[in-house]
């Protein structure tokens, strides 16, 4: 009588291989990654973002021109480029707002330490910017995230950062004002961050 072997299930490996700050940065000054390609370092996973809508470009537009309403010297405002968070994560946040410097940080990324305030500007990758991707600025220390809710007209905001997220989420809608907390006088009607009302029709 001859016997069969049991067959054994294929061993599927189970950890990936992170890459770091300094390794993502590489690939792009090797041309493996381009300048402008959709993607970003997160927790050391690159990740490719999608791309960029009507919408979500708006927001991007309209945040840009109403921060440029401000004196130069209260922030540096950067679109949509890189914060380096820690040895794994270099996000690219669609607004935030630096810590003025002159040299306009030619030297090197800006870090943590030098965040005010980051929005991103959420349509389809709304549940990741929300639930996963502000918790991420938060475990860093960034002060404060803003993410603008496109779905849902309304703009979501973290504050209180820890090594779990954000401990405070607040829904700000029309009729509200905002100032970040680490700019108190720079104060926004909500309104003027979220895209033109539609007109009612009759």
């Amino acid at each position: 009588m001859t016997t069969t072997a049991p067959v054994q299930a294929p061993v599927v490996p189970r950890e990936t291989r992170k890459f770091t700050v300094e390794e993502y940065f590489r690939m792009v000054e090797a041309g493996i990654l381009l300048e402008d390609e959709r993607v970003e370092l997160i927790e050391g996973e690159i990740l490719l973002m999608p791309p960029i809508g009507p919408p979500h470009n708006g927001g991007v537009n309209r945040y840009t021109r109403v921060f440029r309403r401000f004196p130069i010297e209260w922030f540096a405002l950067q679109v949509q480029g890189p914060v380096r968070l820690d040895a794994h994560s270099a996000p690219e946040p669609d607004i935030a707002l630096l810590k003025f410097r002159e040299d306009d940080y030619y030297q090197a990324h800006a870090g943590p330490a030098d965040v005010l305030l980051v929005i991103e500007v959420a349509d389809s990758s709304l549940n990741y910017d929300r639930e996963v991707k502000a918790h991420i600025y938060g475990r860093a220390g960034i002060p404060e995230t803003w993410v603008l809710n496109l779905p849902e007209d309304c703009i979501e905001r973290f504050t209180e950062p820890g090594p779990d997220g954000y401990a405070q989420h607040d829904i700000l809608r029309r009729g509200d004002r905002v100032s970040p907390a680490a700019l108190p006088d720079l104060e926004l009607a909500v309104e003027d961050l979220l895209p033109p009302a539609v007109a009612a029709t009759e």
